[in-house]
Formats: C-alpha cells, structure tokens, sequence
C-alpha cells in the first residue's frame, strides 16, 4: 500500500510540474511543487535501488504517465500480472536459494567451531550437544524450568559479531526458564545464582533453520555470557 502511495505521489508531481527528469540541477528547486516532486522521487529511487533487477526509467516513466493518464497501455492488467507473478516467484527462488548456502555454510562453520571448541581447556559438552565454560561459580539457589530468572548476558556469534547485550542496555532481563531457546533452558539449569557461564549453544538448542532477525541467520552456532542474578519470586 506504501509503495502504491509513493508511486501516485511521484506522478502527481512529475504531472504538475511537467518535469520527467528535464529539472535542471544547476537552478535548483524553486517552488513547494519542484521540491516535493524532487523528495517523492528521491524515496521511489531509493525503493528501486532494493529491486533486484536493471530498471529502464524511460519505460518506467511512459508506464507511470500511461496509467495515470488513463491511455491504453502496452501491457494488458492481464500480462502485468502474469509478468509481476513471474518476478515475484524468480525472487523466492533465489532468495531460498541463497537462503540454503547460508545455512550450508553456518552450519558447516558452526560444527568445525564446535569440535575445536570442545577440546580447549574447561569447556564441557552435556548430552545434548551444549558446551559451556564456568566463568565464575555462584554460591546461591540452582533454577528450575518452571523458574522465573534475573540475568545479565552478552551474545555473539563465532565470528565475535555481538547481536545483543543487556550489559550494553544497562538493565538486566527477568524472563520465564522455560519460554526462552533450549541452550539457555538447560546452561541456566546447570548455574547457581551469583555466577557466569560461557554458553557455546548449537543451532538445533537455539534458533535452529529459522535464525533470528538480521543477524543470526539459518543453523547459527550462538554463544553467550550468563550472568545468573536472581530467582524471581
């Protein structure tokens, strides 16, 4: 719906001024018109910069002006759709595609990252496949699944990439035991209150395929750094 209200927006102005690229840079932007045609533009040229394929802004234009205008068009609705249908689906090919590599890759780089990692001095692996490394052992209560915990903690990826950190917030998070990823379940279960873990969590015990956000892509090896707080009554 957004991009439809650029797109009539950017003909509004392109029609009103009589402009299509014939503005002048060197006499700059005059009226209310010329500027507002100038910022819709600069927004739909940024859309189309995200548009994996070469835009021809010449028959871009004759297609805005030919809608707008209410002029036959060159394409029927019935081939736009059929081509628009055909994109769409190019683009989730690819995207699955890459998608996939990723994976492959994480994946691949997270079991080698493993297998070194489970050698080093300190790091214990349990039955599911979870490493960790005692920072610093507490003296208080050990959580149950059922539990609501206080923590401080600090995650990255392999690489050393950090994708969040209630350290950086300044303000520890309270959350339910088990309503969070299985590595932190299970670390948090085998931690006493008052004391520091390295979490070093496979794929499978964190966000799996899916990943999270921008950041932690599909088959993701996680690690953090969990600082036991409290117990929550």
């Amino acid at each position: 719906m957004l991009k439809r209200v650029f797109a009539v927006a950017l003909v509004v102005g392109i029609v009103s001024c009589g402009m299509v690229f014939a503005q002048d840079k060197g006499k700059g932007l005059n009226t209310d018109s010329e500027k507002l045609s100038y910022t819709l533009g600069m927004d739909i040229g940024k859309f189309l910069k995200d548009v994996p394929r070469d835009i021809d802004f010449e028959i871009f234009i004759q297609g805005i002006k030919d809608s707008f205008n209410g002029d036959t068009t060159i394409l029927t609705e019935e081939e736009a759709t059929q081509i628009k249908q055909e994109f769409i689906k190019e683009i989730q090919a690819e995207n699955m595609k890459k998608m996939e590599e990723i994976a492959a890759k994480n994946k691949k780089d997270g079991e080698t990252f493993l297998a070194e990692n489970k050698k080093k001095a300190g790091v214990k692996t349990t039955k599911s496949g979870l490493q960790y490394v005692i920072l610093k052992e507490g003296n208080g209560p050990t959580p149950k699944i059922d539990d609501k915990v206080k923590v401080h903690y600090r995650g990255t990826l392999i690489d050393g990439t950090e994708f969040d950190s209630s350290y950086a917030r300044g303000e520890p998070v309270t959350f339910q035991l088990n309503s969070v990823i299985t590595g932190w379940t299970e670390g948090l279960q085998l931690m006493k209150v008052g004391g520091k873990y390295k979490l070093f969590v496979p794929s499978e015990l964190g966000y799996g395929e899916r990943g999270a956000g921008t950041q932690i892509g599909p088959d993701t090896v996680l690690i953090f750094e969990v600082e036991l707080l409290g117990i929550e009554k």
